[in-house]
C-alpha cells in the first residue's frame, strides 16, 4: 500500500486536501470584509492544516504512534472545517452545492485519513535492528 508512494504529495489524499483548500481560498475571496478575522481566516486556517499535518505524518512513519497522530489532527481539522462550511453556508456566504462539493471532499478525505490510521503498519517504516 504505502510502500510504492515516496512522497506525501504523491498522496491522493493530499492532493484532494491541497485542491479543496484553495478551493475553499477562491470562495473565501468573496467573503464579507468584516468576517476575514473570524470565518474567513479559521475555514482557510484548518483547510490548510490539513495538509501540512498529512505531510508531518508522512515524515513521522518511523514512529506509529507520532505518525497516527498526526493522521487524527488532519482528520479533525477536516472536521472543523466541515463545520465552518456550514457556517459559512448558514450564513448565506457559500451556496448549498458548493458547500455540498466541498463536504464530500471533505468526507472522502476523512475517509481516506482513518483507512491509513486502521491500516498504519503497512504505511509505517519499519527500522531494521
Amino acid at each position: 500500500m504505502g510502500r510504492n508512494i515516496r512522497d506525501y504529495r504523491e498522496l491522493r489524499v493530499y492532493d484532494t486536501a491541497m485542491d479543496t483548500a484553495m478551493e475553499i481560498f477562491r470562495l473565501t475571496s468573496g467573503f464579507p470584509r468584516e468576517e476575514k478575522y473570524s470565518l474567513t481566516d479559521q475555514v482557510r486556517r484548518s483547510s490548510r492544516s490539513i495538509c501540512a499535518n498529512i505531510g508531518e505524518a508522512w515524515r513521522k512513519r518511523r514512529y506509529r504512534a507520532a505518525f497516527i497522530a498526526k493522521l487524527s489532527d488532519a482528520e479533525s481539522e477536516a472536521a472543523e472545517t466541515q463545520i465552518w462550511v456550514e457556517f459559512s453556508r448558514k450564513c448565506g456566504y457559500l451556496t448549498d452545492d458548493s458547500s455540498s462539493e466541498i463536504n464530500a471532499s471533505y468526507d472522502y478525505i476523512i475517509s481516506c485519513l482513518v483507512k491509513m490510521i486502521q491500516n498504519s503498519d503497512d504505511w509505517t517504516i519499519r527500522v531494521k535492528k
